[in-house]
């Protein structure tokens, strides 16, 4: 299918792409805590719930006849590599907030994982143009440990925030820590700030 939209995500675009502390790889590490998990596609659904008027849960099939986005971006892991010029097709948050009403008190948005797994982000981060719900990488379906079946990139913070096997979105009045953050990591996660760890 032809994606409705492509995007290049503003870091791209800068004059120097690696952040401070960064060193750049042509190669993509495969990092994530426990096993990968095996999901069944007839089981899988994405659940949109929190500070909305009426909560949503989508099955694969309808998540994935929701208009598809490109995204080309770079990446910038915590561990200090950095890949440029990934390019990502899925599900634009912008197409999330087209299917539900958001209520007014919700600031922030967190993104909730198989295994248990979140990551949080401010509404304006997660509610970025170049951030989507991946489900292919460079023209091919996202592998298993890279985040199969459908994998959150947000370009413009650490890789941690770019969750692994979503499953959903909570909308929240105030920040709350999720995986990584509650083991010392960044709330926030910029690279261009060197915001690993608090």
């Amino acid at each position: 299918m032809k994606p409705d939209k492509t995007i290049t995500s503003p870091d791209t675009l800068r004059k120097d792409r690696v952040p401070p502390g960064q060193h750049v790889t042509q190669n993509f590490p495969v990092l994530h805590h426990g096993d990968v998990p095996a999901i069944d596609l007839n089981k899988w659904n994405f659940r949109i719930t929190g500070l909305v008027k009426k909560e949503r849960t989508l099955s694969f099939s309808e998540f994935t006849a929701l208009p598809i986005t490109q995204v080309l971006s770079d990446i910038h892991c915590v561990t200090t590599w950095t890949r440029l010029d990934n390019l990502w097709e899925g599900i634009s948050t912008g197409a999330i907030k087209d299917l539900v009403q958001i209520l007014p008190a919700a600031k922030f948005a967190i993104v909730h994982a198989a295994g248990g797994f979140t990551t949080n982000l401010p509404m304006e981060d997660f509610f970025a143009e170049d951030v989507l719900f991946a489900m292919k990488y460079n023209g091919k379906q996202l592998e298993p440990e890279h985040g199969y079946p459908v994998r959150l990139i947000v370009p413009r913070l650490y890789f941690w925030k770019s969750a692994k096997w979503a499953e959903g979105v909570e909308f929240v009045a105030e920040d709350r820590p999720g995986f990584w953050e509650q083991r010392g990591y960044h709330m926030h996660g910029d690279p261009w700030k060197e915001e690993r760890r608090t």
